[in-house]
Formats: structure tokens, C-alpha cells, sequence
């Protein structure tokens, strides 16, 4: 028994693009905290259980405390996240009502992390919402559900935050013998580490995060998303905001599913049929949720 489930696998019509390709969704949408963080901090969580955690603390600006809290809940093991004064009342209330402690410290995640990491007593385990080994095995577990399926894709599409999405679908293909298959890594403009990591073939840091798709919001990538990026073929693709978006309200029409600019920036590759889909036939697109934001303020932001 895990604290994630198997999502659906779906294949959508309404995305097929005019390169003729199929595309397919991960609904990780549908996960219980609502992202896939439950894939890998659901894992950590188990783990650090079982070598004797007594308290999990977390850092977060959103859906990885929301993932923690939950955890943590699930397993009757008090949890306590630290955000940053950036984090929305929504995400804090999302926290505190899977019974968590929030606290609200720093201007930005870095400084919430380092308060976090501070406060960890000898009875506590870590839980980081992007850089842990044992969050990428968790979230591998995608694409083993994938394989099962029978599916065979030609190119994955995700979002790229901190990395950690990226670093456990790369793991999750190349335990699954697929290390063939590129990863598409989409970021926003103003939240777009890892291309410029790649562009300068050096981890960059932000000065700031100045997308509104603050799920996106890590000044540097983890050192092993950018080590997969060499060692496994990533193609990054940076939207803007506005795209990011417009994708999660058309797909909110066409799917159903409410997600947040995070997600929606792997969907407006797709949307905007980007050249770097031409030639793969079967797309697989990680539908990675997020539930900080609302329909309201989607709807705010178009019409901004």
C-alpha cells in the first residue's frame, strides 16, 4: 500500500497535434494532495519512517508541503513546513488542513529552506521538495506504471521547477530500458533555471523568480537534473506565462482537471504545437497538477 495511486494513462483527442502525433496524459492531477509530489516525498516519508523519523519538516512554497502534510497524516507522524512569505493563503490553508504546522519565514524559498534545515533535532527527517534521491525513486514510479500499460513513448513533455520531476522520469527510463526516449523540459520565462544552466553548461542561479508560476520557483536546479541533462537527451523550451496559462484554461475546458501554471507549461508545448514534437509519434505529456491556484485566478490572470 502506498500513500500515491496508479493515474490514469489517457490518450487525448483534443490535443493530437498537426504533426499527426498521439498524445498522451499522466493525470497526476488526480493524485489525493493533488501533484505528483506524493510520488516521492509519499516514499521519503515511508522511509524515514522506517529508520525511526518521529517528525517530518519540510520546506515548501506549495504542493511539496501539501504532499508532506498529507504524508504525514497518512502515516501519524507529525509534520511542520516552512514557506516562504511568498506562499498564497490557499497553499498555507491547504497545509495546515491536512493537520501540519505552517510556519512563515524569508522572502523566498532559500531563506524558508535554511530556516527548515535549522530546526531538523536528532528525532526529525528532512523532507525537500525537490533534492532527495529517494523523491526521484518515488516519482520514477510514473513510468513504471507506464511501461505496464504498454506503452512505448517517444518523447516525454514535463515541467521543471527544482528538478525533481526530471531527475525521477529520467530515472523511471532508464530502469526501465528506455533511455533512448528525450525528455522535453519546460520552464517559464522568470523561472528558467535549467535553461539557462544549460545554455551557460553551468548551474545559474536566479536573482529572482519573476514567473507567476511560482511551483516553478527554484532560483538553481538540483545538481542531478543538470547532470541528467547531460547524460540523457533533454530538449528545454522556456513559454511565457501568458501561454502557461491559456493552457491550463483550455485544458480545464477540454479535460475537466484544474491545474496551475506549473503544469500548464508543459501543456502549452503542446497547444502551441512547438517544432521540437515534429517527428514523435507518440507523446507523453506529465499532466503534474498543482493546486495552489484557482479558476479565479487563472481567469485574473488571462485577463491581465
Amino acid at each position: 500500500m502506498t500513500l500515491h495511486i496508479a493515474t490514469p494513462l489517457i490518450e487525448s483527442g483534443a490535443m493530437a497535434g498537426p504533426f499527426g502525433q498521439r498524445v498522451w496524459l499522466k493525470m497526476e492531477a488526480l493524485q489525493p494532495p493533488g501533484s505528483f509530489k506524493i510520488r516521492g516525498i509519499g516514499h521519503a516519508c515511508e522511509e524515514y519512517l522506517r529508520r525511526g523519523a518521529k517528525r517530518f519538516i519540510c520546506s515548501s512554497g506549495g504542493n511539496a508541503g501539501i504532499a508532506a502534510a498529507y504524508a504525514g497524516r497518512r502515516l501519524n507522524v507529525p509534520v511542520l513546513v516552512v514557506v516562504p512569505e511568498s506562499t498564497s493563503e490557499r497553499a498555507k490553508d491547504l497545509i495546515a488542513r491536512e493537520c501540519a504546522g505552517v510556519i512563515v519565514h524569508g522572502a523566498s524559498f532559500q531563506e524558508a529552506n535554511a530556516h527548515a534545515l535549522a530546526m531538523v533535532g536528532p528525532d526529525d527527517a528532512f523532507i525537500h521538495p525537490f533534492d532527495d534521491p529517494l523523491l526521484w525513486t518515488g516519482h520514477a514510479s510514473m513510468i513504471d506504471e507506464v511501461a505496464r500499460a504498454g506503452l512505448v513513448p517517444d518523447a516525454i513533455v514535463l515541467s521543471v521547477g527544482g528538478g525533481g520531476l526530471l531527475c525521477g522520469v529520467a530515472e523511471g527510463l532508464q530502469r526501465n530500458g528506455w533511455g533512448h526516449v528525450p525528455v522535453i523540459a519546460v520552464e517559464t520565462q522568470g523561472a528558467d533555471s535549467l535553461a539557462q544552466s544549460l545554455s551557460a553548461n553551468t548551474r545559474v542561479a536566479l536573482p529572482a523568480i519573476t514567473s507567476i508560476a511560482t511551483s516553478l520557483g527554484a532560483r538553481m536546479v538540483a545538481q542531478q537534473a543538470f547532470t541528467w541533462s547531460a547524460e540523457h537527451p533533454v530538449r528545454s523550451i522556456v513559454v511565457s506565462d501568458q501561454a502557461a496559462v491559456a493552457a491550463c484554461l483550455r485544458f480545464l475546458d477540454e479535460q475537466r482537471v484544474l491545474v496551475e501554471p506549473a503544469c500548464g507549461a508543459a501543456l502549452a508545448v503542446v497547444y502551441g504545437a512547438a517544432p521540437e514534437l515534429r517527428g514523435y509519434k507518440n507523446v507523453l505529456v506529465i499532466v503534474c497538477g498543482g493546486v495552489t491556484a484557482t479558476l479565479a485566478q487563472l481567469q485574473a490572470w488571462a485577463a491581465r
